[in-house]
């Protein structure tokens, strides 16, 4: 017992400086995106090419702060070809969340998580709750919402669902509503709205349905369809098929809080230039907005 509490205290201790950290260093998201009460985050999958310990450069190069891990991504440093997960001894987790500060990067989320196992739901919740998160961004099996909700109320952590395509769970907001409607608000969507496109969705008429359910988003342009049936794959922002100033008037209006999480699935070996790119045209619009 003595040394579960020493070590949370560590924890707090390091949370302490992860604050100070985030206050001193730059941040990418400009004052106007903030006063919306919106930060910019990064999907560690972006940089899943590279380790989780590259991906806290990548993200500090780029000035984001804030990062939502896959499990399964592949740590390095010290630890090699060990993944981050639910498996985390504690010195792990601790060292890692110590690193991540050191770059000025918090941990705010997980995901995508998927599980039908209410043990391994139990264990999620218990790293997002030692690394300090704020959600997990998964997509559970029907069966298991009760064990979810009792969860998330007992650790006061959000679940933010995302949609990957079809014949996924979740791919349109009316099946997620039809299950988390009548239950706890700290239940809600994490919107993907580059694969609501790619299946046919109205992306505005999605964002518009699941008002006031919105966690966080996977937010993104992509290109239109193809005539050879290749893959719709990411672009800078403000130069696909998405409206991205009309996707960001529409959470204005909804008075979204939260994270624009960047997952950016293209260019894969350097994609940095890019995502430097978004960054500028998400500030940009969000300067327009306010004048």
């Amino acid at each position: 017992m003595y040394k579960m509490k020493k070590g949370y205290k560590m924890l707090m201790q390091a949370a302490l400086c992860v604050l100070l950290l985030c206050l001193a260093l730059p941040s990418c998201t400009s004052k106007e995106a903030a006063q919306n009460g919106w930060e910019l985050s990064l999907q560690s999958y972006t940089f899943h090419k590279f380790t989780l310990l590259e991906a806290f450069d990548k993200a500090q190069e780029l000035g984001i702060k804030n990062m939502e891990v896959f499990p399964g991504h592949k740590i390095g440093g010290k630890w090699g070809d060990q993944t981050f997960g639910y498996d985390l001894d504690d010195a792990s987790r601790k060292e890692l969340f110590a690193l991540a500060a050191e770059k000025g990067v918090r941990i705010v989320g997980c995901g995508v998580f998927v599980s039908d196992k209410a043990e391994e739901w139990e264990k999620m919740f218990r790293l997002a709750k030692d690394m300090g998160m704020e959600y997990i961004s998964c997509e559970p099996p029907v069966e298991v919402w009760d064990i979810v909700e009792q969860l998330a109320e007992k650790n006061h952590i959000g679940i933010a669902v995302h949609n990957h395509p079809q014949p996924s769970t979740y791919w349109q907001p009316q099946l997620l509503l039809e299950q988390i409607g009548q239950r706890s608000k700290l239940l809600g969507s994490c919107a993907d709205v580059g694969h609501w496109n790619r299946d046919g969705l109205d992306h505005l008429e999605c964002l518009r349905s699941l008002e006031g359910r919105i966690h966080s988003l996977h937010f993104k342009d992509i290109i239109g369809p193809q005539p050879d049936g290749q893959e719709r794959h990411d672009v800078i922002w403000g130069q696909g098929v998405l409206d991205v100033k009309a996707m960001l008037n529409e959470l204005k209006r909804q008075n979204f809080s939260g994270y624009f999480t960047i997952e950016y699935e293209y260019n894969w070996e350097n994609s940095v230039p890019d995502i430097r790119q978004c960054i500028d045209y998400f500030n940009q619009a969000c300067a327009e907005m306010g004048e």
